[in-house]
């Protein structure tokens, strides 16, 4: 303990830095125990980023930079077998029609432990990259943050139903670039009644919410999602996990401990994080298919806050 289930690293992301081994010897070093691999996906030339199309990449290549780092991943995972607890996956990627047959083929091609369901676009446009392109995003959607909103969590209920992700990445990552990041989801019915129904879907088929402490380093109060989310998540009966969403060593577990101030506000009692199929415990959920090497299990938060990582000074 603790854990991160959503990472990047340099030598596979272009806007990351450090090597993946780096991070992971970073992880071990900060008494992690549980830390995730989960590279961004290809995706087509028509949504390529800048740092990408700078270089000339294009979906090929980002496909044979995927394959590399999964065959690289697993050499470390069982280079470090005893030191820590390696899983390999990645960052899904729904932008526009074909996006679901990327990840499928993926899951077909690799036997990945898990995968994180992301969305970073609207309307085809990112929505996390800088501000000037998530106006153009909210101008197709209609004008108003509240509106490129509403698409984003129907961008998301379609890419639950098509995926089932086992974990649900940075769930309110839309309001990064609005212009009020903090503002609460309540002041929007419509946009509320979406968020509900999204949650409701993860609860119903056992997804895994992630508390991303990315949102943190960028200057938000809250993790993603917002507190009150994660009270109406926690009351449907829904689980949730830790991650840094880390693009090097310098945020491989940054900001946990303000994330465990809203896991406290939220009135979260446990948590779950990966482990080897092989381990036994009352605590773990069903096994899904799709993973067969790997369970579920659940921690109480006050064990948790026991662990050695909460005594480092450099968090």
């Amino acid at each position: 303990m603790p854990w991160s289930h959503h990472s990047h690293s340099g030598q596979f992301c272009g806007h990351a830095t450090d090597t993946l081994e780096s991070v992971i010897q970073h992880a071990i070093s900060k008494r992690m125990t549980t830390f995730c691999l989960t590279e961004h996906i290809a995706r087509s030339d028509l949504d390529l980023y800048p740092e990408e199309a700078a270089t000339g990449q294009n979906q090929a290549s980002l496909a044979r930079l995927y394959d590399d780092f999964y065959h690289k991943a697993r050499r470390l995972q069982k280079a470090y077998v005893g030191q820590i607890d390696l899983f390999v996956g990645f960052e899904g990627e729904w932008i526009r029609g074909g996006s679901e047959g990327i990840v499928k083929e993926l899951l077909q091609k690799y036997e990945v432990d898990l995968f994180v369901g992301s969305v970073h676009h609207v309307h085809t446009f990112p929505i996390d990259f800088d501000t000037a392109l998530y106006h153009q995003a909210r101008e197709v959607a209609g004008g108003s943050d509240e509106t490129v909103f509403e698409d984003y969590f129907d961008a998301q209920f379609a890419m639950l139903q098509a995926l089932r992700p086992p974990v649900v990445g940075h769930f309110d990552l839309i309001r990064l670039k609005s212009d009020d990041a903090d503002r609460s989801f309540r002041a929007w019915p419509k946009v509320w009644e979406k968020i509900v129904r999204n949650l409701e879907f993860i609860a119903e088929y056992g997804g895994v919410l992630e508390l991303n402490s990315s949102s943190l380093r960028k200057g938000m109060r809250e993790c993603y999602p917002q507190v009150e989310i994660c009270e109406t998540f926690r009351a449907m009966g829904g689980r949730f996990t830790l991650s840094d969403d880390s693009h090097g060593i310098t945020q491989v577990g940054l900001n946990y401990e303000k994330v465990m101030q809203c896991v406290e506000r939220a009135g979260i009692t446990e948590l779950w994080h990966l482990t080897p199929a092989n381990l036994e415990s009352p605590a773990t959920l069903p096994p899904d298919p799709r993973f067969p090497r790997v369970r579920w299990i659940a921690v109480r938060v006050t064990e948790l806050k026991q662990h050695a990582f909460w005594k480092k000074s450099d968090r």
